[in-house]
């Protein structure tokens, strides 16, 4: 008896027989259900800020409030700015015989000496200078320096940022309300021209405004970060997140933890694809690593609207989101080549033109549109190289993003 085996057929039409197997409605409705699931939390974030409409800060401020201060500024081969820096601090609109400066540095150029130059012959502010003999990472530098500061408020900054003037009065006005504990501000210039990051900014100032009314926001930034010193707890020493650990784990200590658009800050970044990662990658890879930690947080009562909303929608934002958009990308590519065969490639060429376009900044209005999109590339990344066992709390410098500051 003769069996017959499967006809002959040529690429063409192994190709359309492949097509046949998957059912493209299947996918719509896949890419439809992803394309919800993504939307439905951002979009009750946006009717809620459109509808209550909340700004600046929720605090019971106190601008006559003038507590002495302790600016805590890491260093790591800050040569070339550290000058500037220390002169941008000593020109804040703020007592200075209320001041100290604590900086920690672990660098292997010539900083050390010159913040040592720089205070020589000042009178104030008062300077301590912590010199590591060996580099640990810098939530290590940040414990110990924390721990050295003397005075009821502590502000950390980072070398490679610019403060508004009226930055400290501002924070502090913020802290003298007795529920409060720790305070951020916005990043109000991007140096560099990055439309990217101002686009982000622009978005996130918003929800963190929001979140700080509903109770208490969750990232706290580095350039500008202030705190009451007896709320201060050491952070985990492998930490990549540092200044937002300390923020929540004093809200739950029982603090708020609160966002103040009117406290200034100028930062540079990148708006090219390949040049942000670097940039945002790590920032992302804390971020998903302090909320895994602090999973225990999430839906908690005792924690009021911070655990019961902020957390939950930064959890949404940070760990789920990202994986919902690039599996949104895969599904709406497969359904494009089932439907549409080699056409169904203008999907992913869409994208990359999308990520060219975005990161020229050349998308006018969708330009905000594209820094959440390129923020959430970021997290995708940074989940991967977390799951790889990357991630320490060193920092490399970026000395392109150093010319911004001259």
């Amino acid at each position: 008896m003769r069996t017959r085996g499967p006809p002959a057929s040529d690429g063409f039409s192994c190709g359309v027989a492949v097509r046949r197997d998957v059912n493209p409605r299947r996918l719509l409705s896949l890419l439809g259900q992803l394309v919800a699931a993504t939307g439905l939390p951002y979009l009750v974030f946006a009717a809620l800020s459109l509808v209550w409409d909340p700004e600046g800060s929720p605090a019971d401020r106190d601008p006559e409030a003038r507590p002495s201060v302790s600016v805590v500024l890491p260093t790591y081969n800050e040569s070339g700015i550290v000058e500037s820096k220390l002169r941008s601090i000593c020109a804040w609109d703020y007592p200075m015989d209320r001041v100290e400066v604590v900086v920690v540095d672990s660098s292997d150029d010539e900083t050390p000496a010159l913040v040592e130059s720089f205070f020589a012959d000042r009178v104030t502010p008062d300077l301590t200078l912590i010199e590591e003999t060996e580099r640990r990472g810098l939530a290590v530098a940040l414990n110990e320096a924390y721990a050295a500061a003397d005075n009821e408020v502590v502000v950390k900054t980072d070398c490679d940022s610019r403060v508004a003037p009226d930055a400290v009065r501002e924070a502090v006005a913020n802290l003298a309300d007795p529920t409060v504990a720790a305070v951020t501000g916005r990043n109000a210039e991007v140096l560099g021209g990055s439309g990217v990051e101002r686009g982000y900014r622009d978005v996130q100032a918003r929800i963190q405004t929001l979140e700080s009314h509903l109770d208490s926001t969750f990232v706290f930034h580095g350039p500008f970060s202030a705190f009451e010193r007896d709320a201060i707890v050491p952070v985990d020493e492998d930490s990549i997140a540092d200044d937002t650990e300390l923020a929540l784990k004093i809200r739950r200590g029982g603090d708020r933890v609160v966002f103040d658009p009117a406290i200034r800050y100028m930062e540079a970044a990148h708006s090219g694809f390949r040049k942000r990662r670097q940039q945002k990658d790590r920032r992302a890879m804390g971020l998903l690593r302090l909320l895994w930690r602090q999973r225990d947080a999430l839906f908690r009562p005792r924690y009021g609207l911070y655990g019961l909303v902020v957390l939950p929608f930064n959890w949404w934002f940070t760990v789920v989101s990202p994986w919902l958009v690039a599996a949104g990308v895969g599904v709406a590519t497969l359904a494009g080549v089932a439907t549409l065969g080699p056409f169904g490639l203008a999907v992913p060429a869409a994208v990359a033109g999308f990520v060219a376009a975005g990161s020229r900044d050349a998308l006018g209005p969708l330009q905000p549109l594209y820094s959440v999109f390129d923020t959430q590339v970021s997290l995708v990344r940074a989940g991967l190289k977390l799951l790889a066992g990357e991630g320490d709390g060193t920092w490399e410098v970026d000395d392109e993003l150093r010319e911004a500051y001259d």
